[in-house]
């Protein structure tokens, strides 16, 4: 589903990717952990090219995306993506921000695109929501519905940036608890979390990400329970 090569990018002087080799199978959960700066939210916006690499090449059932530039927007649209800050209109309802880009850019019609939004809402608990505004929602409510707009598109992938990192703790569960039911039902999610006993859970696999590379791989098993490396152990050591 997804094939990563010897993916690297700079900001300036700092080379913040170096070398990303990585392949996510249809369906897989893969859960991204590791300390702040090496790397992990530049890799996920790598993905979908919201970041272009300097070097290397990601491939999305099989299509490579970089060398495929001018057919990135409909490539993009198999990749769904959640931020951290929800990235909500504020000027536009729940239904509007639901139902914007399949009407803009699938140009189905306003009452399927109605339809398909409600659908989605029931899915994330929030049907009753469909004509508020962002500044009447909960965090956790705002970021269910981002997820919504996101499942809008019918993506095959799904990215999530530290999804719950901006939310009050009491908060956190419902937006897990969406990303749990994705999980359950198939869908190939990639995410970034510090919500380790969320990614023990859900995760086929584990990327611990250090030093801007994927410094240790493994099933949440052998990642909690039997790191074989010295800093991936000093990491958990930490975060457990």
């Amino acid at each position: 589903m997804i094939r990563v090569e010897n993916l690297h990018k700079y900001f300036g002087d700092n080379h913040v990717l170096e070398g990303i080799h990585a392949h996510i199978k249809p369906g897989e959960v893969i859960s991204v952990i590791g300390p702040s700066g090496s790397g992990k939210s530049t890799f996920l916006r790598c993905i979908n090219l919201l970041e272009k690499p300097d070097e290397g090449e990601i491939y999305i059932k099989g299509v490579p995306l970089i060398e495929n530039m001018k057919r990135i927007d409909a490539l993009r649209q198999q990749v769904g993506m959640v931020f951290q800050q929800f990235n909500l209109f504020p000027h536009m309802s729940v239904m509007g921000n639901i139902t914007m880009a399949p009407k803009m850019i699938k140009k189905i019609s306003d009452a399927d695109a109605k339809d398909l939004a409600m659908e989605l809402l029931q899915k994330v608990n929030l049907s009753e929501k469909a004509d508020a505004f962002p500044n009447r929602l909960s965090g956790g409510q705002k970021q269910r519905v981002a997820i919504a707009r996101a499942l809008a598109m019918h993506p095959e992938i799904m990215l999530f940036d530290e999804p719950t990192s901006a939310l009050d703790p009491e908060m956190v569960g419902e937006v897990l608890e969406v990303i749990r039911n994705l999980a359950t039902e198939g869908m190939t999610m990639v995410i970034v979390t510090h919500e380790m006993g969320f990614c023990k859970e859900v995760s086929d696999r584990v990327f611990y990400m250090d030093h801007a590379i994927i410094y240790e791989e493994g099933t949440p098993q052998q990642i909690f329970e039997h790191p074989q490396k010295k800093r991936t152990k000093i990491f958990l050591s930490k975060v457990l």
